[in-house]
């Protein structure tokens, strides 16, 4: 288990490296640089078949193992997304908590979702002017709330600490 552990991190590690390091300017430049050099040395090899098996190999590989790393790369940062967007519906006491993990929703269900969503956009656009969205307003009435709630909690742990009986007896 301990082997199948440490080549999953190795894969991680390798995966985040390759990804990072192909996706930059110099890894883009050295391709380009590849093809060119490729088409000036066409006359050398008289666009043999040979030639062009070359590049055609090269690219085939390269794209081929690139799939499975650009996905590797993709999955994880899809996961941090969604487990960000977690926390956020998780701690918005307006949100609904049954979008948590919406991702593990049915294409059908995922539809039946937009769908809702797409009526209330609907009824926001029949708003008279776009300068009437409530959001800021909420946001700041949602602020002064949460800045109640700490005080208040505040204010209870601090009668509480006053109340409680020491431990000495």
């Amino acid at each position: 288990m301990e082997t199948n552990n440490r080549f999953t991190r190795f894969f991680e590690t390798f995966a985040s490296r390759a990804t990072r390091a192909t996706g930059s300017s110099t890894a883009f430049l050295l391709a380009l640089l590849t093809v060119i050099i490729w088409l000036i040395t066409g006359p050398i090899f008289k666009y043999s078949d040979t030639w062009q098996l070359v590049i055609n190999t090269g690219t085939t590989i390269v794209t081929f193992l690139m799939v499975f790393l650009i996905q590797k790369s993709q999955n994880k940062d899809s996961l941090a997304m969604q487990i960000k967007l977690n926390e956020l519906l998780a701690v918005n006491r307006k949100a609904s908590n049954r979008l948590l993990n919406i991702e593990d929703l049915t294409e059908a269900e995922l539809l039946a979702l937009h769908q809702f969503f797409g009526r209330l956009a609907q009824k926001a656009k029949q708003e008279d002017s776009l300068s009437e969205s409530h959001s800021v307003e909420e946001a700041e009435e949602i602020h002064q709330e949460k800045l109640e709630e700490k005080r208040d909690r505040h204010k209870s742990q601090k009668n509480n600490s006053h109340t409680e009986p020491s431990a000495n007896g």
